[in-house]
């Protein structure tokens, strides 16, 4: 069974991993070119917080944007393309060209079929995201001459640690399930595709609520220092000690002048913390990264399994 899986889904295994060589290719590409422009124009200090780092970042940003832009959309598109390829057509094929009749009345049981057929893909898939994952890890630091942003930016997150194996598993898992339902590979890959974007954003607005954040009071600024936090919201605290979302009759005035809102917000904002006001800032720290990494692969492995069973109980209830 594991030739014939080999034989029936080589295609896939081969394209995916011609896309990972390609885009390890292009890491690797741009990663040492990168190397060696951060060699030649950065100043003392760098890594770090200081202006001419940040300036130096911006410098690699325009230089490398359509690195950028394919690294940008991975985490969306690699779940994606993985769900309507792998997943898809492992069932819907088979139903829709009817070769199920031909491939489940041989020796080899449906359920020995299908345990086979999964846990190969399964595991393939996993090895791919985990490959991934190590690959971007390995670019990732020539980049960091600012501030790193591994936890922060959830693109990134979700190019890292053990996050991209459980998205491809969880989207394979979906594009099985789908095709037991369509019996048909295309509106099997439609629904990956929706599934895919409904539940990262998902997971996105619930992500706040893997810890309870953490809390700090800021004095003569609105901005957390760190930057790599994830801030889940702020709010202002009266002298009394009393949070208040939108401070009133406070005597600061608040302009709203066309062109200098922002040097507008910043004087009203320096104006409460001259009478006393905080400012209070809900946030997760970098240092949940793990946590957060395991929180979300976990999630996602639960469902890859409830979906995975869910396909295989159908398919065994109606095999024809």
């Amino acid at each position: 069974m594991i030739w014939v899986t080999w034989r029936q889904h080589r295609a896939q295994i081969l394209v995916t991993a011609g896309f990972l060589a390609v885009l390890g290719v292009l890491l690797l590409g741009s990663g040492v070119e990168a190397g060696r422009y951060v060699a030649e124009h950065a100043p003392p200090g760098c890594p770090g917080p200081a202006v001419a780092c940040g300036d130096l970042a911006v410098a690699l940003g325009q230089r490398y944007d359509a690195v950028y832009s394919v690294f940008g959309w991975m985490p969306l598109v690699a779940p994606a393309l993985i769900g309507a390829f792998w997943g898809a057509p492992l069932l819907g094929r088979e139903y829709e060209r009817g070769t199920h009749r031909l491939a489940w009345t041989q020796s080899v049981s449906v359920g020995r079929w299908l345990a086979i057929k999964l846990s190969v893909l399964g595991g393939a898939v996993v090895a791919g995201g985990l490959l991934l994952s190590l690959m971007v890890s390995l670019w990732r630091p020539v980049f960091r001459t600012g501030i790193d942003s591994a936890f922060g930016n959830i693109g990134v997150f979700n190019m890292v640690g053990v996050v991209p194996a459980a998205w491809w598993l969880y989207a394979y898992a979906l594009g099985t399930l789908a095709g037991t339902m369509f019996r048909r590979t295309l509106p099997a890959m439609a629904l990956v595709v929706a599934g895919v974007v409904v539940t990262m954003f998902t997971l996105f607005q619930l992500s706040d609520h893997y810890a309870e954040p953490a809390r700090a009071e800021l004095a003569g600024t609105v901005v957390l220092p760190d930057q790599d936090a994830r801030l889940v919201r702020g709010t202002w605290v009266e002298p009394s000690g009393e949070e208040v979302d939108d401070p009133s009759n406070t005597g600061c005035p608040r302009r709203l002048d066309a062109g200098q809102s922002s040097r507008n917000a910043e004087a009203w904002q320096a104006c409460l913390f001259g009478k006393g006001y905080r400012y209070a800032v809900y946030y997760h720290p970098p240092s949940r990264f793990w946590r957060f990494q395991w929180t979300e692969a976990a999630i996602l492995t639960l469902a890859s399994a409830a979906l995975g069973g869910l396909a295989v109980r159908r398919t065994l209830r109606r095999p024809g």
